[in-house]
């Protein structure tokens, strides 16, 4: 008899350890979604955190750069502007003939039949 009443008791203790693991073992089932739920909010605030902080970085950089390309590109003179557009009007007049020659179909293009093409272009009073 005794036996069976230490094994009873032996049993019931187990019952009772196994029975108290259980509770804390659904305790922290529970617990679980709630800590994970404030994980992924942290996370949320910290992406946002994140995206606000590079979204001022670019923009930072873009005026850098902005004030970087005002200093070594200053804005011209209304001359030198207006020089220049007389230039890259000339060089689109000209790119026709220049492509022959580089193609190998036509002479070299400041050459004409009766002599330099250039001496043809000058005005009389720059060429007293």
């Amino acid at each position: 008899m005794t036996s069976l009443f230490t094994q009873e008791i032996r049993l019931s203790k187990r019952h009772e350890k196994i029975v108290s693991q259980r509770l804390m073992l659904l305790q922290q089932m529970e617990n679980k979604p709630e800590d994970q739920n404030k994980g992924r909010a942290s996370q949320t605030q910290a992406a946002k955190a994140a995206l606000q902080r590079n979204v001022s970085l670019l923009k930072d950089i873009e005026a850098a750069e902005k004030s970087l390309q005002t200093r070594m590109h200053p804005a011209l003179p209304p001359e030198v502007a207006a020089l220049e557009t007389l230039y890259w009007a000339s060089v689109e007049e000209y790119i026709p003939k220049w492509e022959q020659f580089l193609l190998g179909r036509a002479p070299y293009p400041a050459c004409s039949e009766n002599g330099n093409e250039a001496e043809d272009t000058i005005p009389k009073r720059a060429q007293q």
